[in-house]
């Protein structure tokens, strides 16, 4: 079955640009995909792993073709499970704040769980990686209180989405849509910006 997967990566609960803007995507998406299961991910919550030394173990003990053991095989296990929802879905949304012009680090710590050998990539050592997520469409919402690509580069640079939106890519995701508010809070138009964000994200989920 279809499934949305929301991964939401800011903290701020209702005050949080991003999470608004996912709302109204997720808003126009289930009035024109209604039998469509939306999930969400809160990346805040507290349940996904770490990834230490005992993951790290294991995660190099697979490159090399040897079964994880001891606390490495416990942490994989909460790897693997992790990945296992994710790859459930066939569909994504990710509402990504900017952190000193970064992603937040939560995020960060999802990407390095996720991003294990012969679940979401595949490696050669000829002709180097290749993502296994073919097939699967992702929405990214963007947004930023001080940055912004019309501004000069005392208010900051975008080390966000271009992190981001290769890392999709890498893992075999294509198909992207990306949505921006920039920036949501010292910009005289921040009102003007924001109605065409949340235009545009409408848009987007509608034809999700």
């Amino acid at each position: 079955m279809s499934t949305l997967l929301h991964v939401a990566a800011s903290p701020r609960g209702a005050a949080s640009e991003s999470r608004a803007l996912a709302a109204t995507f997720l808003d126009a998406f289930t009035e024109t995909h209604p039998h469509v299961p939306v999930e969400t991910l809160d990346l805040w919550d507290g349940t996904l792993p770490a990834f230490g030394p005992a993951a790290t173990e294991a995660k190099m003990a697979v490159f090399a073709g040897r079964e994880p053991s001891g606390e490495g095989a416990a942490a994989w296990r909460a790897v693997e499970a992790t990945f296992r929802w994710f790859d459930s879905a066939d569909r994504y949304l990710f509402s990504v704040p900017m952190w000193n012009a970064g992603v937040p680090y939560v995020l960060k710590q999802f990407i390095d769980v996720v991003s294990q050998p012969g679940m979401l990539f595949g490696f050669d050592p000829a002709t180097g990686y290749r993502g296994l997520l073919t097939g699967k469409r992702a929405a990214v919402v963007y947004t930023s209180a001080v940055y912004g690509p019309d501004r000069g580069p005392a208010f900051g640079s975008d080390f966000q989405s271009t992190f981001f939106t290769d890392w999709l890519r890498w893992a075999g995701i294509e198909d992207v849509t990306e949505i921006h508010l920039r920036p949501d809070l010292v910009a005289d138009d921040v009102d003007v910006r924001r109605a065409l964000a949340h235009a545009q994200a409408r848009d987007a989920g509608k034809a999700f």
